[in-house]
């Protein structure tokens, strides 16, 4: 493998990670925000809290690692990117800080009132924000980001594949924070809320579903190079992600959450990694590729190294976090 191939590994395993982890924290607000009104949604907006309150700061860190590794390694077309999709990553940025803010405000806030506006900008930004991040996929996957970085400020963004590509990623993040939600539910010994939850959770995947496979229409004629990825070399991630989406749907109708989330987790990362290998060897699809794209060796061989000491300092952390929120004695503290 070559250099340039190995530091887009590296890269794109922090937009898998970001993708599972922050999307599972992105779609805990879709429930927030459907939950009903300040009695009726006490429960389930409790159980929100409790879920995500330890990590949801934390799977920043993947997005943080994502922007640093592409802009070291990619600087050319990070600056192309950036340039082009201004507009959706700053309003996926003003989400991500919109949406911290008011989670943590929420908690604090001096009158129901404020409770409940705190709480609608939470659970608003938690949808807007992985669209927005979708549409920005979405229009790299499309080859509507020039090389030379002057592409146009709205239709690059505004278009059938940038419009599914943001439609998908709410849909999978709402169907990751769904199962994982009604796991925690039955695990907390909540079975009406797991059962309101676990009924949700099949409606969003069968209509994630839909999407998924209504996309494929437009995408055809929208994004050429994409299509011709997914049904060739990318096709058995394609297959393992529908089954895997199925296997997940059948276990929840089967009452057995905490086995779903293992086989929700295979379903989006399969649709991540089908994406990465459908889109090979562009980095900027249609434009350059990674390996003409890639910044100076000893520049490359430098990001390797910190990401080995990373791995070394900062993964088992964060494995250690997540382990802890998922055992039975976070959950019943």
């Amino acid at each position: 493998m070559t250099l340039p191939m190995l530091v887009v590994a590296a890269l794109f395993v922090g937009v898998l990670a970001y993708a599972l982890f922050g999307g599972a924290d992105f779609g805990s607000g879709f429930y927030d925000l459907t939950a009903g009104g300040a009695v009726k949604g006490a429960e389930l907006r409790t159980l929100v809290d409790h879920s995500i309150g330890p990590v949801w700061e934390a799977n920043h860190v993947w997005l943080i690692y994502v922007l640093v590794m592409w802009w070291t390694a990619f600087p050319e077309t990070f600056a192309s990117t950036m340039s082009t999709l201004i507009l959706p990553m700053l309003l996926a940025l003003l989400g991500i800080v919109l949406r911290g803010a008011s989670f943590a405000f929420r908690k604090y806030a001096g009158t129901l009132g404020q409770a409940r506006l705190f709480g609608a900008i939470f659970a608003v930004s938690s949808v807007v924000t992985p669209f927005f991040l979708g549409a920005v996929a979405g229009a790299i996957a499309s080859g509507r980001v020039p090389a030379t970085g002057r592409g146009d400020l709205w239709s690059s963004w505004l278009n059938p594949t940038s419009m599914f590509g943001g439609a998908i990623a709410v849909g999978t993040c709402a169907f990751l924070a769904g199962t994982f939600l009604t796991a925690d539910a039955v695990r907390s010994g909540a079975d009406r809320l797991a059962e309101a939850l676990r009924r949700r959770t099949l409606v969003v995947g069968v209509v994630t579903g839909a999407v998924v496979f209504a996309a494929l229409v437009p995408l055809t004629r929208d994004a050429p190079t994409l299509t011709d990825g997914l049904a060739g070399r990318a096709a058995p991630l394609v297959v393992l992600s529908a089954v895997a989406g199925v296997a997940t749907l059948v276990l929840l109708l089967r009452r057995r959450p905490a086995p779903a989330r293992v086989t929700a987790l295979a379903a989006v990362a399969a649709v991540v990694l089908g994406w990465g290998v459908a889109q090979y060897p562009y980095l900027l699809v249609d434009e350059i590729t990674i390996a003409d794209a890639a910044g100076a060796p000893a520049t490359l061989r430098a990001l390797l190294v910190a990401v080995v000491l990373a791995g070394v300092i900062v993964v088992p952390a964060l494995t250690y976090l997540f382990r802890l929120t998922q055992s039975e004695d976070w959950t019943h503290h």
